[in-house]
């Protein structure tokens, strides 16, 4: 079930429209996909969007208080037909209030029920009134064509099959059995993004389009890789010599080996950033990499490494654990 549009703009029903707004303005500007780097920004900016659609036009939210979710089903002159096809012996019938539902009396008529006060649509013949969206049918009729509904799996990814995209055969088990699916990848897809297979999702009714389905990208761990949206975290093990003499030594990213240059005098959990070198973005600018230098020491050491060592330390007036 979608969720109600007042839960996602954070308002009350009775909201003003420039409480509407702002409130929409202010979780737009949060949740932009230029400016927050969450994978999930998108589809929330998104369903920001078609909230403030629909609350924004009066019209249009008054149909959505009315009907709900499937006011889009109703048609804009609904009001218009419902007072024409009511007639003079309406106001004798009872009153009701708040939300509402159908329900039919077994001879294509529908009784409509909690849709506001002083409104009651009991034996309006919904077939005259609505035209095609009704149909005919014993114990209640129908809406006419329902779309089906949209459907979520996960589909797991390693670092560097994210990275580059491309093509992969997926088995899903439904009611009807497994399935499968052949997925194109998008290039530099991350943790919580959506692709989406049109028209694989549940079957609609009456004719109706089926629904879609969205594969919920989850990125596997990584003995190499680390990832915070598009910015990826490498360890970079150097030697002393290099950490205090500075180099230039390869570092490994997702797309293959890039070089990167260790500044003289670089202790441990110094950071080195690579910019663009993160997962590729298609809509922006791609994430970073970051290597973290980690100073390794050879696990035995020679005769002749020894006595140098020892000269070092003979000579070197360097304290790492001396304050300051």
């Amino acid at each position: 079930m979608a969720r109600d549009y007042y839960d996602v703009l954070g308002v009350q029903r009775n909201a003003s429209a420039d409480e509407i707004q702002q409130a929409f303005r202010k979780l737009a500007r949060k949740h932009h996909p230029d400016i927050n780097k969450d994978p999930q920004a998108e589809e929330r900016f998104k369903e920001l969007n078609e909230a403030y659609s629909v609350l924004s036009d009066p019209k249009t939210r008054k149909r959505y208080d009315r009907f709900g979710e499937d006011f889009r089903q109703i048609p804009e002159d609904w009001e218009e037909r419902v007072g024409a096809g009511v007639g003079a012996g309406a106001g004798a019938r009872g009153r009701s209030r708040g939300r509402g539902r159908s329900t039919g009396d077994g001879g294509g008529r529908v009784r409509f029920t909690d849709y506001g006060e002083g409104f009651d649509g009991s034996g309006i013949n919904f077939e005259d009134l609505f035209g095609g969206m009704y149909g005919r049918g014993g114990g209640g009729g129908r809406w006419g064509p329902v779309p089906g509904a949209d459907q979520e799996a996960e589909i797991q990814l390693g670092v560097q099959e994210a990275y580059h995209g491309g093509h992969r055969s997926i088995t899903l088990a439904g009611p009807g059995g497994q399935r499968t699916y052949d997925v194109n990848i998008p290039r530099g897809v991350v943790d919580g993004q959506r692709i989406r297979l049109a028209g694989e999702g549940g079957r609609g009714s009456d004719d109706g389009p089926p629904g879609d389905l969205y594969l919920r990208v989850r990125i596997k761990p990584d003995t190499r890789f680390r990832l915070e949206g598009r910015d990826v975290h490498v360890a970079l093990p150097v030697t002393p010599w290099e950490a205090a003499l500075g180099a230039t030594v390869p570092v490994p990213t997702p797309g293959g080996t890039a070089k990167v240059t260790v500044p003289k005098g670089s202790s441990s959990g110094r950071r080195l950033r690579l910019r663009g070198e993160g997962m590729p973005n298609p809509r922006g600018a791609n994430g970073d990499l970051y290597a973290e230098v980690r100073i390794m020491v050879p696990p035995e050491l020679g005769d002749r490494e020894r006595e140098l060592f020892e000269e070092l330390a003979a000579v070197s007036t360097f304290d790492p654990r001396k304050p300051g």
